[in-house]
């Protein structure tokens, strides 16, 4: 996901190529995100002892034993929650890093829009959410005013996806791109990348002397996934694995379609505050260890996204 400076920005590039549909058997993709104060924890046992990579963390995360992670749990299949537990791609990635680091990832359930502020709260200890590692997130910069609103955060780079449009099954207002939705009404997430993509076409609409994109923002995807079903909006834009899933599981498959090519592919990254360097560095060590070893490529066939796998562990390597 992406916010304007906190999820996913109008520079992210696409997001993964994988163009097959993504089906996890028992997900539900209508559910709503919970309170920053949900917690839900991903991680199997880890024991500092037999972890090769302990002794990069923080003295102070080693001996609690426990990195509590900031995400929007309503984001299938890249997390969600399921009999109270987180699972996704996201959790499943966190588990095989505390393997190396000998600590629990314990995820903790807020709104998308929010996630950095938390993270500079320190309410966590960083964010692993389907966020889009850009420049703007970088350098604390709001991406609709351009304006500095913060210190920006450090990225540890670890799958890439792209936007797509999402619409109703059988595309009754014939969508096939961008363009075609000058004059609609599209619903989508608040404060993420899609956002920003949505209103810059909006932007272009009006130069080209077409109507503006009418745009319907909420705290969660799966709101704006029902105002599309109900037939309110014509599309929903979200990363191209989310809608891939969502028009394969929602009614069976009979609710949305996938339209168009991917949108401005780029990198997600786990997010860690710019005072947090031996976290950082200790979170890139062991996802290229898990690259390395094979468990990353596991994770990634489990759940059908192959193609958007990272070679490394880029730090901040979005634009």
């Amino acid at each position: 996901m992406t916010a304007s400076s906190t999820r996913r920005t109008t520079a992210a590039q696409s997001r993964i190529a994988a163009v097959g549909a993504i089906a996890v058997a028992g997900a539900m993709i209508l559910t709503g995100c919970g309170d920053q104060t949900d917690k839900s924890s991903s991680s199997s046992d880890t024991s500092s002892s037999s972890a090769p990579l302990a002794g990069k963390l923080p003295k102070d995360i080693k001996d609690a034993g426990v990195i509590k992670v900031g995400s929007d749990i309503a984001y299938p299949p890249v997390e969600y929650t399921q009999s109270g537990k987180a699972v996704g791609i996201d959790p499943d990635i966190a588990d095989a890093l505390g393997k190396q680091l000998g600590v629990k990832f314990e995820f903790q359930n807020g709104k998308f829009a929010q996630l950095i502020v938390g993270l500079q709260a320190k309410r966590f200890n960083m964010i692993m959410s389907a966020m889009n590692d850009t420049k703007d997130r970088q350098n604390g910069i709001d991406s609709d005013t351009g304006k500095k609103v913060g210190n920006g955060i450090d990225f540890v780079d670890y799958f890439t996806a792209g936007t797509s449009i999402l619409v109703q099954k059988g595309n009754p207002k014939g969508i096939k791109s961008l363009d075609d939705l000058c004059g609609q009404v599209v619903a989508l997430q608040q404060g993420t990348t899609s956002e920003g993509i949505a209103k810059t076409q909006s932007t272009k609409c009006t130069k080209d002397g077409k109507k503006a994109i009418k745009l319907q923002t909420f705290d969660t995807d799966p709101e704006a996934l029902l105002r599309l079903k109900q037939g309110a909006s014509v599309a929903d834009l979200n990363d191209f694995p989310v809608a891939a899933y969502n028009a394969k599981t929602s009614g069976g498959g009979k609710d949305f379609e996938v339209v168009g090519d991917q949108i401005e592919a780029g990198p997600y990254g786990i997010g860690v505050s710019k005072e947090s360097t031996q976290l950082r560095d200790a979170l890139q060590a062991a996802m290229d260890a898990i690259i390395k070893n094979g468990e990353y490529a596991k994770i990634l066939q489990k759940w059908n996204v192959t193609d958007g796998a990272v070679t490394e562990a880029k730090i901040n390597g979005g634009s």
